[in-house]
């Protein structure tokens, strides 16, 4: 069974945001912070993972990441503050930890 993560990249400054969804968060942030790929991440510099969702079913992480991007900047500040209080940049907890898509049960 494959799992996938619902993520929240920012800049530095906090000023954009940037929702995505994958089944390898490790490699997608990476991807980001490397700019590999063309497009708004790469444009906005938006490299740092401040939050994510880790789900089973594939349909339920698109629905989210739907719900995610509506949500005004008071609400992904809120979620933000309850999952990385200190909006630290997870994802270099992650290399140490692990994928949360291939460790979360």
């Amino acid at each position: 069974m494959k799992d996938y993560c619902v993520y929240i990249l920012s800049n530095t400054h906090h000023t954009v945001f940037y929702t995505g969804i994958t089944n390898d968060l490790i490699r997608r942030v990476y991807e980001h912070k490397h700019q590999l790929i063309d497009g708004f991440t790469k444009k906005y510099n938006l490299h740092k993972l401040l939050y994510f969702e880790v789900t089973s079913d594939v349909n339920a992480s698109i629905h989210r990441e739907k719900i995610i991007k509506k949500w005004k900047r008071d609400f992904k500040f809120d979620a933000i503050n309850r999952m990385n209080p200190s909006w630290l940049d997870l994802y270099e907890t992650m290399l140490t930890a692990g994928d949360p898509a291939t460790s979360a049960g």
